[in-house]
């Protein structure tokens, strides 16, 4: 192993733990897969329940892949596909920053898979093994093509925003009309 299938095993090894972890966080942790679904509800999805086992199959699945170095355009794919819907849809309206609940990690995560994508997945994979391997624009062109369009494809399905899911109202909610004010009433004339 050269010093490049030493980075790219690292690469794989690392994503592949977090989306792993990420998607059992989103079936097996606090809210399970209910918790999970009414979040991307309120994200202006449509059925949250099917959502939410489609991330978990998808953050799972693509850090199986990048373990074993299978498939690693598709996996990446799957990463920034994953991470382009949080940070579009979660993330975006809260500036940069993580700490405040901003797109910086998910953008962090989508770049690590393109630059993955674009390294190949190294000699110590099934790819290789199988001589799938495709890296270099090929490898990368693979990944962003097939996350744009299934990011597409999901936000043409599945995204019906409710006014207080979307981004600008999220900044600056709407205040709430305030109640008119009921008729005095009125005194009756005495006889």
């Amino acid at each position: 192993m050269n010093q490049a299938d030493t980075v790219a095993l690292l690469l794989r090894l690392v994503l592949g733990v977090v989306m792993i972890a990420h998607g059992l966080n989103h079936w097996r942790g606090g809210g399970r897969i209910a918790g999970t679904a009414r979040w991307f509800t309120g994200l202006g999805l449509t059925h949250g329940t099917l959502q939410a086992w489609l991330s978990v199959v998808t953050e799972i699945g693509a850090g199986v892949l990048l373990l074993a170095g299978l498939l690693t355009p598709l996996a990446c794919a799957a990463v920034i596909s994953v991470m382009l819907v949080a940070g579009l849809l979660a993330h975006r309206p809260h500036g940069f920053f993580v700490f405040k609940e901003g797109y910086e990690y998910v953008l962090t995560l989508a770049v690590v898979a393109v630059a993955l994508a674009a390294l190949g997945p190294g000699s110590a994979s099934l790819d290789d093994a199988a001589g799938l391997d495709r890296d270099g624009w090929a490898g990368a062109g693979i990944a962003l093509g097939v996350a744009v369009v299934a990011t597409a494809g999901l936000f043409a399905t599945f995204w019906r925003p409710s006014p207080s899911s979307t981004p600008s109202s999220t900044l600056s909610p709407t205040p709430a009309p305030e109640p008119a004010p009921s008729p005095e009433p009125r005194e009756q004339e005495a006889g």
